[in-house]
């Protein structure tokens, strides 16, 4: 039995693949060593499973370079973090081609097809930059308490539209398109507006890079994993996410452990290790 890890630069996700069932961990900590020990412990004592019934530790991530051959006692395989987002991406999905989306501190972007896995782009926009703004804008840190504001929001109080700009659609561009984040920020914007507004340009500019990316590497399917998929759950649930560029958005179950279900399943076939 396999344990996938992956340490993020603001998490640690741990996983045991049991026979179709899936057992999950998240801990927060600085030291990717610590990190990955607390997790592996913690995920032996929530699901009760002996450590000598373990084999082997996955490990991807930033913060994966740093640990040793082994770690209570079980020998440590190395995973490319790309190879692992796209591994974890399309396995969740049962397919073999798709473009994966990881959603974390910042945003990568890997193209799946049979043949191979590829790096594609990525952004600096991402969960630690929601998470900054949030601080400085609004003195806000949960995610809940943003989610919260930003369901009494109003973005025409912040963001620039087409109907702004034009007084109609523009092309094939609807009226309610965004012309610019934050280009209309008027003076009664209420902390809520701006939660909205905050919320709205990460999924905006995420969706939109995304889409631009399956373009290029002629994907069809756009696979959204890792921890901010919550707030594109969230906006589908606002119904925000009228997008009209085309392409197909898939949130799967378990999307925020992807990474480390793709760093267990690469050991697993001897795909994509470092």
């Amino acid at each position: 039995m396999i344990v996938g890890i992956d340490i993020g630069g603001s998490t640690t996700d741990a996983v045991i693949l049991d026979n179709g069932s899936v057992h999950v961990v998240t801990i927060e900590a600085n030291d990717p060593v610590a990190a990955a020990a607390g997790a592996l412990g913690k995920l032996i004592e929530t699901c009760g499973i002996p450590l000598d019934r373990l084999t082997q530790v996955a490990a991807t991530g930033a913060g994966s370079r740093v640990l040793g051959e082994r770690l209570f006692g079980l020998p440590v395989t190395k995973v490319n973090e790309f190879n692992a987002i796209g591994i974890g991406g399309t396995s969740l999905v049962g397919k073999d081609k798709a473009l994966v989306v990881s959603l974390g501190t910042g945003t990568a972007i890997v193209s799946v097809t049979p043949e191979r896995i590829s790096h594609v782009g990525g952004t600096g926009l991402g969960g630690g930059t929601l998470r900054g703004l949030a601080r400085h804008l609004l003195g806000v840190s949960s995610l809940s308490t943003l989610e919260s504001m930003a369901e009494r929001g109003d973005l025409s109080r912040v963001d620039l539209t087409v109907r702004d700009i034009a007084g109609g659609a523009i092309g094939d561009l609807p009226p309610g398109t965004t012309a610019a984040n934050f280009g209309k920020f008027a003076a009664d914007a209420s902390s809520d507006d701006k939660a909205l507004a905050l919320m709205n340009m990460i999924v905006e500019v995420v969706s939109v890079l995304s889409i631009a990316a399956a373009r290029a590497a002629n994907q069809q399917d756009i696979v959204l994993t890792g921890k901010l998929t919550r707030i594109f759950r969230f906006m589908q649930k606002m119904k925000r996410l009228n997008f009209v560029f085309g392409g197909g958005f898939i949130i799967p179950d378990h999307a925020d452990y992807a990474t480390a279900i793709g760093a267990a399943r690469a050991a697993l076939s001897s795909r994509g290790l470092d």
